[in-house]
């Protein structure tokens, strides 16, 4: 099992950059595909990237200016945004799962979930 633990959210103005980083538990953490959802107020949680080995997927709407990365010998992942617009403004949350399902843009595919970071872009 991992415990995902986010942080690095924060208040950014438009077009501005901030690092998301994802601390996860567990002696097999290099093995498990990692995940980034977010959600807005009201709105469905989505998709926006995972990494799997070598493995990389990106959610159309920020492919070219969000980066995801992982460290294997810290245990973590991390979240790059860049060119952030209102839209991002959300909770993102880090998730895990032994592998990469099919249906990895489907938040049932993930089994491990962590609390959730805030990230306000403002306008």
């Amino acid at each position: 099992q991992v415990h995902p633990v986010e942080s690095g959210g924060g208040l950014v103005q438009a077009g501005g950059s901030l690092k998301l980083s994802c601390a996860a538990s567990g002696r097999t953490f290099s093995g498990y595909a990692m995940a980034w959802f977010r959600q807005a107020l009201g709105k469905e949680r989505e998709f926006v990237a995972t990494i799997s080995g070598r493995i990389i997927y990106y959610a159309e709407s920020v492919q070219g200016r969000f980066t995801i990365s992982r460290d294997n010998f810290k245990n973590t992942v991390a979240l790059q945004m860049n060119s952030l617009k209102p839209g991002a403004t959300a909770v993102y949350y880090c998730a895990a799962n032994v592998n990469l399902r099919r249906d990895y843009v489907s938040g049932e595919a993930w089994d491990y979930w962590g609390q959730g970071t805030q990230v306000t872009v403002s306008s």
